[in-house]
């Protein structure tokens, strides 16, 4: 008798790089599922990977430098035997396309979001020697109706290809961290003059409930226990599917989840966030007291050249209403210094305004001009050494203000979810990932990663917390 032999498939490699925002993150876990459900094995460490796939960043000058700088320490890898090539996803890589193939030499392929879809045959092309042409960027807003609610009547929803395909959970997780970020929208319809997000990302798109509930559900029964609620403009869910109201909605589904002790939103628009908003935030169980607002400037007139809403004196009167429901609740902001045309008196209005406001969390960015912007083409360029003198100047206030919002909370009662046991360290609810401050615990016990911890805060340490477990 002749048996028949058959080889076991060795299953390829490859390492996926994160930079950049949440949303960034949540495309890699998308890529992730994609190439396990193809048998590919996902690897932590880059050296011991066939490929490396750098999720790019385009954000800013220095986002787009680091994902430079990660791109040719992977290509350093390509001398150890085992990585054969490096790829370049992400923001970056469809912003710029077929731009990055000279500057980029390091880059064995540049792959679109439209790649997405194909991404474990291109990587296997790539693998065996063969070459992908670079897409030529274009202006995805173009791509779908100007009328939101024209979006959801859509039928190739292909056109959207970094997004999770309707009805499944497309999605492999890159770590065990108590807290993952679940993507409820891409793309945006605004037109700040300073940002290009929306010409690389397009119109905005609202996902299903039901899709989000879905995920939320998948990400429970994968060890999480804070969902945070990323998108360009968190606000402006729903308005494709001509309920503004959506989200209101959706909070107390979400909220049903057993697993899930926290919701957290990001990136509110303070001209979009409405009455009703703030109620469900500050009323629905498991949503967190944390208002991520992206005000950008205090001066109204240089918010209108911004092509933006609102003032010093609107964005106070918000943030009094927050706080008149909730005084515990933390508010975190960015704010661009030097945008073209910028005056002294305008600087000193943001600096009156950011005295005032008592926020938890600041940013402070120097304007420089994006490509495919308004911004870029204005002539009344600050000069770059005012501009690096007052980023100076005004995160020298801030890192001043924002010790006082927290030595303001000495006395106050937190929760803190768990996610550093050696230095047994986490964030309480007014605390979000990556961009705020922590709290550290003290206590004769050991947490471990992912247990809520009841503590009083007694002491800090700048934006950081120190706090008594109870």
């Amino acid at each position: 008798m002749i048996t028949k032999l058959t080889e076991e498939k060795i299953p390829r490699t490859v390492a996926l790089v994160t930079l950049g925002c949440a949303r960034n993150e949540t495309d890699s876990e998308e890529l992730a599922g994609r190439l396990a459900a193809d048998g590919w094995l996902l690897i932590n460490d880059p050296t011991k990977a066939e490929i490396a796939v750098i999720n790019t960043c385009g954000f800013i000058e220095s986002a787009k430098k680091d994902s430079i700088d990660a791109l040719i320490q992977a290509h350093s890898l390509k001398g150890n035997g085992v990585t054969k090539a490096v790829v370049a996803v992400g923001c970056m890589a469809e912003r710029y396309g077929n731009e990055l193939v000279t500057a980029l030499p390091e880059a064995d392929a540049i792959l679109g979001f439209d790649d997405y879809q194909e991404i474990s045959a291109r990587l296997s092309k790539i693998i065996d020697g063969g070459k992908i042409s670079p897409h030529t960027p274009k202006d995805r807003r173009t791509l779908l109706p100007i009328s939101p609610s024209s979006r959801q009547q859509e039928k190739s929803r292909k056109l959207i290809s970094d997004q999770v395909p309707l009805g499944a959970v497309l999605r492999k997780r890159l770590d065990n961290a108590p807290i993952a970020p679940l993507k409820i929208a891409s793309g945006c319809d605004r037109r700040c003059s300073f940002c290009a997000i929306p010409y690389f990302r397009g119109s905005f798109v609202s996902r299903t409930p039901t899709e989000i509930i879905e995920e939320a559900k998948w990400l429970a029964d994968n060890g999480v226990s804070e969902i945070y609620l990323v998108s360009e403009n968190t606000t402006s869910y729903g308005k494709d599917f001509g309920d503004l109201k959506l989200m209101e909605k959706l909070l107390p589904e979400l909220s049903k989840i057993n697993e899930i002790k926290r919701i957290r939103l990001s990136y509110l628009q303070p001209a979009e966030v409405r009455p009703t908003l703030l109620q469900a935030m500050v009323s629905v169980e498991k949503v967190v007291p944390y208002f991520d607002l992206s005000f950008q400037h205090a001066n109204g007139d240089l918010l209108r050249k911004m092509r933006r809403f609102g003032d010093g004196e609107k964005f106070l009167h918000l943030i009094s209403q927050i706080r008149a429901l909730n005084p515990e609740a933390g508010i975190r902001s960015n704010f661009i210094v030097g945008f073209p045309g910028e005056s002294d008196a305008q600087f000193m209005d943001l600096i009156e305004f950011l005295t005032e406001a008592q926020l938890d969390a600041i940013g402070i960015f120097g304007y420089s001009d994006e490509d495919k912007t308004e911004g870029a083409t204005l002539t009344d360029k600050v000069e770059p050494d005012i501009i690096s003198e007052r980023r100076s100047e005004l995160s020298t206030l801030v890192d001043e203000l924002i010790t006082q919002r927290a030595e303001a909370r000495i006395g106050q009662k937190v929760s803190i979810l768990v996610e550093d046991a050696d230095e047994q360290e986490g964030r309480a609810e007014h605390q979000g990932p990556d961009v705020d401050g922590s709290t550290f615990i003290q206590s004769r016990n050991k947490y471990r990663v992912g247990e809520y911890v009841d503590a009083i805060v007694s002491e800090v340490s700048g934006v950081d917390l120190i706090a008594q477990a109870i």
